[in-house]
């Protein structure tokens, strides 16, 4: 008697957002641009910039990015081209990616304190 063909599971979605509103709000950081550098430099299965179908990343009202895979992809590799694009643009001097929870990148300042900021007495 031949076995039944396996279903398969459906593909795990993974969901990521970047939080990009601290310095957007101070106009230092460009959401459309790094939207286009994220088109460009996604790679599904070697290839960058064909996402077809797989990925999809949209950007809601100039303050956060959400990547939305259908196939494996890594919170990591987000990270690094978002290091990336800070590097391009001189940013990566003034802003560091903090993950906030399991899902959420931010985008957030170095805190740097002068020597004439600290308390006198």
């Amino acid at each position: 008697m031949p076995k039944a063909p396996a279903s398969k599971a459906p593909a795990a979605k993974h969901k990521f957002i970047v939080d990009y509103s601290r310095p957007a709000n101070d106009d230092l950081f460009d959401g459309a641009a790094y939207e286009k550098f994220l088109h460009d430099r996604i790679k599904v299965d070697g290839k960058a910039g064909q996402l077809g179908d797989n990925i999809k990343i949209t950007r809601d009202n100039n303050n956060r990015i959400t990547v939305t895979s259908n196939i494996p992809f890594s919170k990591r590799y987000l990270k690094y081209l978002t290091k990336k694009f800070l590097k391009k643009n001189s940013l990566r001097d003034y802003l560091r990616v903090v993950a906030s929870s399991k899902d959420i990148y931010q985008l957030r300042f170095y805190n740097i304190e002068g020597p004439g900021d600290e308390d006198e007495e």
